[in-house]
């Protein structure tokens, strides 16, 4: 079994690797390394997540870079309750990065956030479920695996930019470009989510 390492350790081990090519990244986009904030949006149908990061000359959230979800358990709609296997839907922060992973590395989602706590109590659900991360490999289980390559970018760039100025958007689908009529026909979908997925809409149409 290999040793646990600190997270002190893990981006001492990952940053002389993926610090450049981050910084190609941002060169590539003529951003400013490191950036003020990000936005990481997720999206079910496309499979993607797309990293938006804030630049400082212009005080707006500008697109870095696409990454394929490799698997997101489940299907549209969100998570309702421990073990249904389904990824959140919602806008959520980072608890923590998680260097121990069983799937290399790991993001830490705040899941389930206020929202959500508060409509599983309106609903009379009392195991919402927990541990949900964004992490390397290519399995899930109502998590978002993007890869051990990507993962590695996202990990040591959340921890430049700080996760207190992070946000992440899970969504069925790009919103701003069907709006939520399509979402609504989703299947067994609860009776607030409606409300869900305009506060989606608004979030991301932020990064317009």
């Amino acid at each position: 079994m290999n040793a646990r390492k600190t997270l002190e350790e893990r981006l001492a081990e990952l940053k002389p690797v993926v610090e450049p090519r981050l910084k190609e990244y941002f060169s590539l986009e003529n951003l400013q390394y490191p950036p003020e904030a990000m936005i990481l949006a997720a999206f079910k149908e496309e499979k993607i997540l797309e990293v938006y990061v804030k630049d400082k000359r212009t005080d707006k959230f500008a697109t870095l870079k696409t990454y394929q979800l490799l698997a997101a358990s489940g299907h549209p709609g969100p998570k309702l309750r421990e073990g249904d296997r389904q990824v959140p839907e919602g806008v959520y922060l980072i608890d923590f990065l998680n260097p121990n992973s069983l799937y290399h590395l790991a993001l830490k989602l705040n899941y389930p956030n206020e929202f959500d706590h508060r409509k599983a109590r309106s609903d009379g659900r009392f195991s919402p479920g927990s541990n949900i991360m964004i992490h390397g490999n290519q399995v899930s289980s109502g998590c978002l695996a993007i890869g051990d390559g990507p993962i590695e970018d996202l990990f040591v760039l959340a921890a430049k930019t700080g996760i207190d100025k992070i946000k992440v958007i899970i969504a069925p689908y790009d919103l701003r470009k069907s709006g939520i009529e399509k979402a609504m026909t989703i299947a067994g979908l609860p009776k607030w989510a409606e409300e869900l997925y305009q506060n989606l809409l608004k979030e991301l149409k932020t990064l317009d």
